[in-house]
């Protein structure tokens, strides 16, 4: 963390501080229906005002291309915002001009203010300068506490960075923290799990992995297709067959870099995609042409176990299979409680991330269990995919 601010570095006594945080939280009905996102920024801004400074708010809502839709007003949003930080707050209809500057003058200490979606003005998407400098003049200091949208190199994310004071939140101090833990300067030996449909979608991920990581758990659908690259039949099984090629470039670069990649070796098949599907488990090479692989077997399971106590570090990305219906969330869900023991006993540390991911680890019911699980999505992704993030970036580049 020796490279960029934090919270600790700012002089915040009496200065009103631009505080981007990640709101883009799902809205059912006119209400938030998990306030997960909502609930760790809480940190950042008890600390801002304990330090004397006046937090405003600024984030995203949904993809509103530069207009205002009053469907994607963060308007509603104040109240979990509320319920949350156990206090009122000043919801501002604009970001920028007379009306959020008078606003924004008429805070007193204490106060807490939302501005409107960032996403309503077309120069939030295109960083431009003008509006980034119209965002600045509102505050003396930026605080960056949304990790999760620092692959963006937006107004909010990144321009202000560079016009004034900055430094990172808590929330985005504690995710850079972990990060660097799982793929920086990791305790060895490290064994990342990466699942999901598809290959094609993560090649940047995986080309990166198997320079960093000892060990590659593939599952999910990228598997079947693995295991078409070998010449293992995967009957009517989701797989990338014009992948093969592709694939087995990544196990030779994965020898060629010391890296041992472990595929199923047994499979749980079925003839329907269906909750409660006639299922049986078959060794991996044994597949029937008119059935699907939806799961890894109880041997590729106890392997993955062994792996666990083995390693001592993890980063989880994807399913191991069919996660959503039972009985093909088996895999998962055991890997998952296997990673959670050994976290819990101090021999792993475990980051996780990505959509799916957080899905799966709280049905396994052992979300709370891991190091860190990362919210962040895309974030996550592009750094597990060894890119530059330019709102993370952005903050290394300036100093107080």
């Amino acid at each position: 963390m020796a490279d960029f601010n934090t919270i600790d570095d700012l002089d915040l006594d009496d200065k009103v501080v631009l505080t981007r945080v990640d709101l883009n939280v799902p809205v059912e009905n006119g209400k938030v229906s998990d306030t997960t996102r909502i609930d760790r920024i809480v940190p950042t801004i008890k600390d801002i005002q304990q330090k004397g400074g006046i937090p405003v708010l600024l984030a995203h809502f949904d993809r509103p291309k530069g207009k205002r839709v009053d469907s994607m007003s963060l308007k509603q949003v104040v109240p979990a915002l509320e319920a949350a930080l156990g206090q009122s707050v000043v919801f501002v209809e604009e970001a920028i001009g007379g009306t959020a500057k008078r606003a924004v003058a008429a805070l007193q200490p204490g106060d807490v203010a939302l501005l409107e979606n960032t996403r309503f003005y077309e120069g939030e998407e295109k960083n431009d300068a003008t509006f980034a400098a119209s965002l600045g003049a509102l505050g003396q200091v930026y605080v960056n506490d949304a990790f999760s949208a620092a692959h963006r190199a937006h107004a909010s994310t990144e321009g202000l960075a560079r016009l004034m004071q900055a430094g990172a939140g808590r929330l985005m101090e504690e995710e850079l923290k972990a990060l660097d833990a799982a793929l920086g300067k990791p305790e060895r030996p490290v064994v990342a799990v990466v699942g999901g449909a598809k290959v094609s979608t993560k090649l940047e991920l995986l080309s990166n992995l198997i320079e960093k990581v000892d060990h590659l758990v593939i599952g999910g659908g990228m598997a079947n297709t693995f295991l078409v690259a070998k010449d293992i039949e995967v009957g009517k099984s989701l797989a990338e067959r014009d992948m093969a090629d592709t694939a087995r470039e990544i196990l030779e670069k994965a020898e060629s870099t010391g890296c041992t990649i472990h595929l199923p070796v047994d499979i749980v098949v079925a003839r329907e995609f269906k909750e409660g599907a006639e299922n049986e488990v078959l060794p991996v090479d044994q597949c029937p042409a008119d059935a699907m692989i939806l799961d890894a077997g109880p041997e590729t399971v106890a392997a993955i176990r062994d792996l666990f106590t083995r390693c001592k570090t993890l980063i989880w990305n994807g399913p191991l299979g069919a996660f959503e219906i039972a009985p093909f969330d088996r895999a998962t869900n055991a890997a998952a409680q296997a990673a959670a023991e050994a976290t819990k006993a101090g021999t792993l540390v475990s980051v996780a991330g990505g959509g799916d991911t957080v899905a799966a680890l709280n049905r396994a019911g052992v979300a709370d269990d891991f190091t860190f699980i990362s919210t962040a999505g895309g974030a996550f992704l592009e750094w597990m995919e060894g890119k530059e993030l330019p709102g993370v970036a952005a903050l290394k580049a300036k100093r107080a």
